[in-house]
């Protein structure tokens, strides 16, 4: 065999053993753009008959998409893009989920050393180029076979085993040829992994840390008056706290993603009011299990409380209190720690809590009874869920109007981007919900953040079960509405109205389409969709202001009960 035919070969044997060493760690999805420096990565996911590979022509999109599965799946995810900017594009997911806790691995092809610095065609100083954003990064040398593949396979376990959030940047330089039958060449440089390839363990295998044990105060603790926050978790481990916090006699104050059933419902709208903070600041104890939390009465409520001791507990590493508290900071998981301190019986302490929640609620479904809009749509979210489904959520406007307004069901699965909480690939992160779990997926975000993702609903097209996407037209970024933005350039350089009609976006990408113009509408488009499947994007046209001002109002009212 000829030496330029031998460097595509081994290049193929070289990638072979990378993505086996992945699938060794709960690899699974594997999300690939095109791109001929990354042929030998490509080839090699391909072929594994462990790895399910998802395409897409967009490397921004692509990530999120990753994002997507990886935070549905609760494995990591790997990722394959070619030299150049189209590395560059994987930088938003990568920033999420290191915020988020989501693993990825980010294989990017580059060209040989060579090659940089001197005008070659799409070559860019790619190591080290996501800096603090990447966990941990592995700048692999030029394929050859003088590097054994004891070498390899354990640089990836290395990386990989030290990975508990965020990405994995791993960087591939590639010679060529890149193209070349697979052939028998260099199969004892392979082969020196022996029985390796029939098993399904790492080469190199790292012990997990002691698990944390209990705080020793904790029964002293647990007899004082307590609040307890929920921020972002999973399904089970909302279920688990809401049961905790009953037991315990606590007041339970849930952010969306917290999946606890928000058993003191409207918390946004009512810790507005003198009341609820004079009950509140009896508190001695305050525990938050999850970080990200999106209200703004809660965080303000949770910025200025003082209690004896604050206690946040999150599998992330970090401080994730931008309050700074006196207390302590628990790393650990929810669920976890919730076992490890077991509540004891006790009568709720906080009872006025509970009714201030219910008068507010039902002022605002008095509001709201005969009004439509995307307060309504809020209010009304749970009434369109399928069974047995997932809910998406994007960022701006509608999450916190969701926040505000809705009672999800306990335990019902909730996604959204609320690291960065950014509007960028937010229609490629619901795709990627989708394929983790196959479930049935209401996706729920404003007109900029669709528009910034639109060609993502390429994506949407390939989705298991039905999924709908509603989209809330009120012809701009309306959350600056809610901010002291300068009125006269409101417009202009906030909001941005596009004036655009999503109806021939769905028809672009071959999905079904609706306008509803009251809510039996809405609730008739979304259940037509659950019934005869496929994707439906429904466009909500609502007035511009609207939203921001039904909350503004809402917060109004409340802070007067």
């Amino acid at each position: 065999m000829s030496s330029t035919l031998s460097t595509a070969t081994f290049n193929r044997r070289w990638a072979t053993l990378i993505l086996e060493a992945l699938s060794r760690h709960q690899v699974q999805h594997v999300c690939i753009a095109p791109g001929s420096r990354s042929t030998a990565l490509t080839l090699a996911a391909a072929a594994n008959p462990r790895l399910i590979c998802h395409t897409h022509f967009d490397e921004r999109g692509l990530g999120h998409l990753a994002l997507g599965l990886a935070k549905a799946s609760s494995q990591p995810v790997a990722v394959i893009v070619t030299s150049g900017t189209a590395v560059a594009n994987l930088y938003p997911a990568m920033i999420e989920a290191g915020l988020t806790g989501e693993r990825l691995i980010m294989l990017t092809a580059d060209r040989p050393p060579e090659l940089i610095d001197c005008g070659a065609n799409q070559a860019i100083r790619q190591p080290e180029m996501f800096a603090s954003h990447a966990q941990h990064s592995l700048n692999l040398p030029r394929p050859t076979p003088d590097i054994s593949a004891q070498w390899l396979v354990s640089a990836i376990d290395n990386g990989i085993s030290a990975l508990n959030h965020g990405a994995l940047h791993i960087n591939c330089p590639f010679a060529e040829p890149l193209y070349g039958e697979e052939g028998d060449d260099f199969l004892e440089w392979s082969g020196a992994l022996g029985d390796w390839w029939q098993s399904h363990q790492p080469w190199l295998r790292y012990c997990a840390p002691q698990p944390h044990g209990a705080q020793p105060d904790w029964p002293q603790w647990r007899q004082k008056r307590g609040v307890i926050i929920a921020g972002r978790m999973g399904a089970a481990e909302g279920l688990q706290l809401a049961q905790w916090a009953k037991t315990l006699g606590w007041p339970l104050l849930s952010d969306v993603q917290s999946q606890t059933g928000n058993p003191l419902p409207c918390a946004d709208l009512w810790l507005a009011s003198p009341q609820a903070k004079a009950v509140l600041a009896q508190a001695e104890l305050v525990v938050q299990l999850g970080s990200s939390l999106t209200g703004k009465r809660l965080l303000q409520w949770q910025a200025c409380c003082q209690p004896s001791e604050y206690w946040l507990i999150d599998s992330l590493p970090g401080r994730l209190d931008p309050a700074q508290h006196r207390g302590r900071r628990l790393q650990v998981p929810v669920a976890e720690w919730l076992a490890l301190h077991p509540a004891m019986p006790q009568a709720p302490w906080a009872v006025a809590l509970t009714s201030l929640s219910q008068q507010v609620r039902a002022n605002m479904q008095d509001c709201l009874e005969t009004h439509f809009g995307e307060a309504t749509l809020a209010q009304r979210l749970p009434e369109l869920l399928p069974d047995g489904g997932q809910l998406f959520l994007g960022n701006s406007l509608v999450v916190r109007l969701v926040d505000s307004l809705a009672q999800l069901p306990a335990g019902y699965p909730v996604f959204a981007n609320r690291g960065a909480s950014g509007i960028d690939g937010l229609v490629s992160t619901a795709a990627g919900v989708q394929r983790a779990t196959g479930k049935p997926t209401l996706a729920l975000m404003g007109d900029l953040s669709a528009l910034y993702d639109l060609n993502a609903l390429a994506l949407m097209r390939q989705c298991s079960a039905p999924t709908v996407i509603i989209v809330v037209n009120n012809n701009g970024g309306q959350i600056f509405s809610l901010l002291p933005t300068p009125q006269a350039q409101r417009e202009r350089f906030y909001c941005m109205p596009q004036n655009v009609d999503f109806s021939h976006a769905a028809a672009m990408f071959g999905l079904n389409y609706a306008s509803p113009d009251d809510f039996t509408q809405l609730t008739d488009a979304v259940s037509a969709c659950w019934q005869r499947g496929g994707v439906t994007l429904i466009e909500l046209k609502v007035s511009p202001t609207d939203g921001a001002e039904m909350l503004r109002d809402l917060v109004a009212q409340a802070g007067s009960v």
